[in-house]
């Protein structure tokens, strides 16, 4: 097969086929057309493009990031994604080489991801049932902090609900997850309750727009926005506004913490690992067994702050 003449239509053709072979996410594709755009432009400048760069130019680029100050996450990122473009090129015929098959890039430093105390998630709770312009904002603001909780859903899995998934008070949440995989999760009370009213108002106020002319919306958290459902940015902002007013730090509350925080509470409680696998989509178990570790650190940490032996002594106690 002809290669593409440049690098744009390199680009579009490789994001076309992640989109219809392997389901990629919007949010990945995005990510994916912003990194090769900036390799692209970045050879350009060089005289050169996907169809004719070397593996030493690709080494030079990924120096030219490390020397940007990019994060070791970011170059890892923008390295698989070339990786990726020539793996594609090469099956495609485009190229008989791969110049990035034997590059090895920085690799991802493994931080504990960040979680938060029953008390803390219960004061998310409580700010999110007291947050909002008026009735109908408390209460849709409270089922998605209840839903998020109970589920451990990703955030885009959360705002992109259907309503359908929400109809006859169920006991389980069909989840639209990565790669269009189902999985089913169930719903704690609080959160059923939460699910129940916010569905009557929304059902309410969606007659009334339908009376005048407004089209249904197939959505559980609807909006007029592009999309059709409020975004993930929208709740990100929200979530920082329920921290606020409880008396939290913004900058440790993100929608993925709730997530974070529904694994190691599942686990703290004695739940097994493939269960907690099968609830937050993890395709791989390794990916869930981080939890492990976030465990043991906090565990660690409640005996060096209160158990009384692990405290020093003080000066010139001998006992």
């Amino acid at each position: 097969m002809t290669a593409p003449r440049d690098d744009l239509t390199w680009i579009s053709t490789f994001l076309d086929a992640q989109a219809a072979d392997l389901g990629a996410a919007h949010n990945t594709l995005l990510a994916y057309g912003r990194d090769l755009k900036d390799v692209a432009a970045w050879l350009a400048a060089r005289g050169s493009g996907f169809g004719a760069a070397t593996r030493d130019q690709i080494e030079a680029y990924m120096i030219a990031c490390d020397g940007e100050g990019l994060s070791r996450a970011t170059r890892a990122r923008r390295l698989s994604a070339i990786k990726q473009i020539y793996r594609f090129a090469f099956d495609e015929g485009w190229r008989d080489d791969n110049p990035a098959i034997q590059i090895k890039g920085p690799g991802r430093k493994k931080a504990l991801p960040k979680t938060l105390e029953v008390i803390e998630v219960d004061k998310l709770l409580d700010a999110a049932r007291q947050s909002g312009r008026n009735d109908s904002d408390r209460i849709r603001n409270t089922c998605l902090m209840e839903l998020l909780y109970a589920t451990g859903m990703r955030v885009s899995e959360l705002v992109g609900l259907p309503v359908t998934a929400a109809r006859g008070d169920p006991r389980m949440l069909l989840v639209l997850g990565k790669g269009g995989k189902e999985r089913m999760v169930p719903l704690s009370p609080p959160a059923r309750d939460a699910l129940a009213a916010w569905l009557r108002l929304r059902d309410a106020a969606e007659e009334k727009s339908i009376a005048a002319g407004a089209p249904a919306s197939r959505f559980l958290f609807p909006s007029r926005g592009k999309s059709g459902h409020l975004t993930r940015h929208r709740f990100y902002l929200l979530i920082k506004d329920f921290a606020v007013a409880a008396g939290m730090s913004p900058d440790a509350v993100s929608p993925h913490t709730l997530r974070h925080a529904f694994a190691t509470h599942l686990l703290a409680n004695g739940a097994d690992l493939r269960a907690i696998q099968a609830l937050l989509g993890h395709a791989d178990i390794a990916t869930t067994e981080i939890y492990t570790h976030v465990l043991d650190a906090r565990l660690n940490e409640l005996v060096l702050q209160h158990h009384p032996l692990a405290k020093e002594p003080p000066a010139g106690d001998d006992s």
